[in-house]
């Protein structure tokens, strides 16, 4: 039990500490109080919305708040830190007192509920919440709400993310209560999940290639410029290029046993074509050549300044050739020429005796 109340106590000065600074600062704007134990001491953190009321002139408020503290509440060697909120509109206990003197100053609940929802939203809330309890109208207490956005009542989603800010306003019929809760702008609540697109793949447009006549004929320029250099280089190649020697003379192969078998035959065929205008029968009238032939034709009227073109003359077999063509002749042998076969002489008959009337016989 000893354990439990250190708890409770040590719950119930820190309650004590934070009603009395409210107290002393509610002109400065007071948005929250953090109490931190160290080794050196107590470390009092203060957020406000105007810290130069809370420290005053050569910090002279902000010692004697200190030795307040000190003594009242038994810290030891407390620091104070004074530090200014970034946004009051989003801070549930500065705006909570502001609605407060709002009411007290003469407003509406409705028209002051309404302006403070909206202040927060525009501020970038998520959402927001504002209750007003008391004797509002009547003699009856009532309940008044005005939210907006994105409410958490329970669960660890509002232990998180929502901020909770109360004041007191005091009416003539009475006091009248103010919440404040506000979710701030960065909860991400657990409902809420974020799909991650594939990655674009990076398309460059292709633009329509539209020749105009100008271009067509740069083209054409150019592809004949290269030509041209083209051309060029392949000459220049040629001149560089050092000139090859003549290709030596080859020598005659001598004829192999084959080949020497083999020529004889083909100059036999030759000398066959050669001979036929020699070989032609001679005529019935003697066997004479008719000499008379070759001379009597005309000798061909050549061209002024040149010679008469003579006809050609069957060339003579030399006697080498007649003795290559006559041992390739003997060993051929010579076709015999084709008899008619001889018809057999047929049985003479004895002739029919004649009558000596003249008259030929039955037999006949």
């Amino acid at each position: 039990m000893a354990s439990e109340k250190k708890f409770v106590t040590e719950k119930i000065r820190r309650v004590l500490l934070k009603e009395y600074i409210m107290s002393k600062v509610s002109r400065a704007g007071f948005g929250g109080l953090d109490v931190q134990r160290t080794p050196m001491g107590t470390r009092v953190t203060l957020i406000t919305e105007r810290p130069g009321l809370v420290i005053g002139r050569r910090g002279e408020a902000i010692k004697s708040l200190t030795k307040a503290i000190e003594n009242d509440f038994n810290f030891s060697n407390t620091q104070i830190e004074v530090q200014e909120v970034d946004n009051p509109n989003l801070n549930a206990q500065i705006m909570a007192e502001k609605l407060a003197s709002a009411l007290e100053r003469g407003w509406h609940f409705r028209r002051a509920g309404h302006s403070t929802v909206r202040r927060i939203m525009e501020s970038g809330a998520r959402g927001c919440q504002v209750t007003v309890a008391g004797k509002l109208t009547g003699r009856r207490h009532r309940r008044e709400k005005f939210k907006s956005g994105h409410i958490k009542f329970c669960g660890q989603a509002k232990l998180d993310f929502m901020e909770r800010g109360f004041a007191s306003a005091r009416m003539k019929p009475g006091v009248i209560g103010i919440t404040v809760q506000v979710m701030h702008p960065d909860a991400r609540l657990p409902d809420e999940i974020d799909i991650i697109p594939p990655p674009e793949l990076a398309v460059t447009p292709v633009e329509p290639v539209v020749d105009t006549e100008k271009e067509r004929e740069a083209k054409e320029e150019k592809r004949a410029a290269e030509a041209v250099e083209e051309l060029k280089k392949g000459v220049d190649d040629e001149e560089d290029k050092p000139k090859k020697a003549s290709p030596k003379p080859r020598k005659k192969k001598e004829p192999t046993a084959g080949e020497s078998e083999e020529t004889p035959r083909k100059r036999r065929k030759t000398d066959k074509k050669e001979k036929a205008p020699s070989e032609q029968p001679e005529e019935a009238d003697g066997g004479k050549k008719d000499d008379t032939a070759a001379t009597d034709k005309p000798a061909v009227e050549a061209p002024a300044g040149n010679k008469a073109i003579e006809p050609a003359k069957p060339k003579e077999m030399t006697k080498v050739e007649e003795k290559l063509v006559e041992p390739a002749a003997e060993g051929v042998p010579k076709a015999e020429p084709e008899t008619a076969p001889k018809a057999e002489p047929a049985e003479k008959r004895p002739e029919p005796e004649e009558k000596k009337d003249g008259k030929p016989s039955k037999e006949e």
